[in-house]
């Protein structure tokens, strides 16, 4: 595994700014600008050497990237650099990344695949906390434990093999469970919130906490995980026995649904759009005549209209201005507003 950068390759003027404190903890923890107080003289003292030392002191050394490139990480292949990229291996870890994070004034950002993101090219200062070692599934009985990293695929493969019903939509959704459930994931009928029991999170406060579903306002693509700045670490699947054959010809049939009609020969964000009421988001587009209109390397996809693909090394602008485009044409031609199901992060390219 690749180790963390040396600290002499810091410069000394490399600095977290204001305007980047500002903009990643007001995604992190949705908090107005104006309710966050910090003082410049402050945040001029933070450097990356001095939150790379403070780092060593809670996470494994080979457990920290430096300066890592988020594009790599990523199901779409967007973003730019992260100024700490960490993946912690223990829930200890985790609390102790949100204690320093708080007690040192360092913004932080969790990031799972991606499948549904996109990060600007001017990346995410601070620290952003990825989760892929944490990827545990287990079952007991009629209940199926996934950890936050693995993908919610894999939970649906497990639960088919334990001959568990209840997570066959999932079978095709690229994210992973800690991103089901910050979006509700759903598809083909079936979502998060139809089999979820609870859920264990680390808070804001870095206090482990149990959730059930119920406390987590699970509703179409949206919950208050976000809201409640949670970092998800593991998800209680409650099922229903059932014959395994059953199960296999619904997961069959949902993933030959998908490969069919789904651009999965290129990266994406997956469905950009909220079906707006009364309408299909991938109808309006496709009737707007949008389908391979492309902006750079991003282009509405010619298999279905609801996707943007990352066709030829698109930039995360590309993609941007592509939304904005298909949003501005179907409000001119339909007057019907499209909004994002896809969430955008991060800074800007200087």
């Amino acid at each position: 595994m690749e180790q963390a950068a040396p600290c002499g390759k810091f410069p000394a003027s490399k600095r977290l700014t204001l305007g980047g404190i500002r903009h990643i903890m007001r995604v992190a923890s949705h908090i107005p600008t104006g309710e966050i107080k910090l003082e410049m003289g402050m945040i001029s003292m933070i450097d990356n050497k001095k939150i790379h030392d403070k780092l060593l002191e809670v996470v494994k050394t080979e457990n920290i990237k430096v300066d890592e490139m988020l594009r790599d990480h990523l199901y779409t292949k967007l973003g730019g650099k992260a100024d700490f990229f960490i993946t912690p291996t223990t829930y200890e870890e985790i609390q102790n990344v949100v204690k320093l994070s708080n007690e040192e004034n360092i913004p932080f950002t969790l990031l799972g695949n991606g499948s549904n993101l996109i990060i600007k090219d001017g990346g995410i200062r601070g620290i952003v906390i990825n989760l892929k070692h944490l990827d545990d599934i287990s079952t007991d009985g009629e209940t199926l434990v996934a950890q936050s990293g693995a993908r919610i695929i894999d939970a649906s493969r497990r639960a088919l093999a334990e001959s568990l019903s209840g997570l066959e939509f999932a079978c095709g959704i690229p994210g992973t469970v800690g991103g089901a459930l910050y979006m509700n994931a759903g598809a083909y009928g079936g979502e998060i919130k139809d089999v979820l029991d609870y859920a264990y999170v680390v808070d804001k406060e870095g206090n482990l906490v149990k959730r059930l579903a119920s406390e987590l306002d699970l509703d179409y693509r949206t919950s208050n995980i976000p809201d409640n700045g949670d970092i998800v670490l593991e998800a209680t699947f409650k099922l229903k026995p059932a014959e395994y054959q059953e199960i296999k010809a619904v997961m069959d049939d949902l993933t030959y649904k998908r490969e069919s009609k789904q651009p999965l020969e290129f990266p994406s964000c997956g469905s950009v759009f909220k079906r707006p009421p009364g309408y299909f988001a991938g109808k309006l587009i496709q009737d707007s005549q949008l389908q391979g209109t492309n902006i750079g390397g991003a282009e509405v996809s010619t298999k279905h209209a609801g996707f943007i693909v990352n066709k030829d090394n698109a930039t995360a602008r590309d993609y941007i201005s592509l939304i904005e485009h298909v949003q501005k044409t179907v409000k001119e031609k339909f007057d019907v507003e499209l909004e994002r199901e896809v969430r955008i992060i991060g800074e800007d390219l200087d």
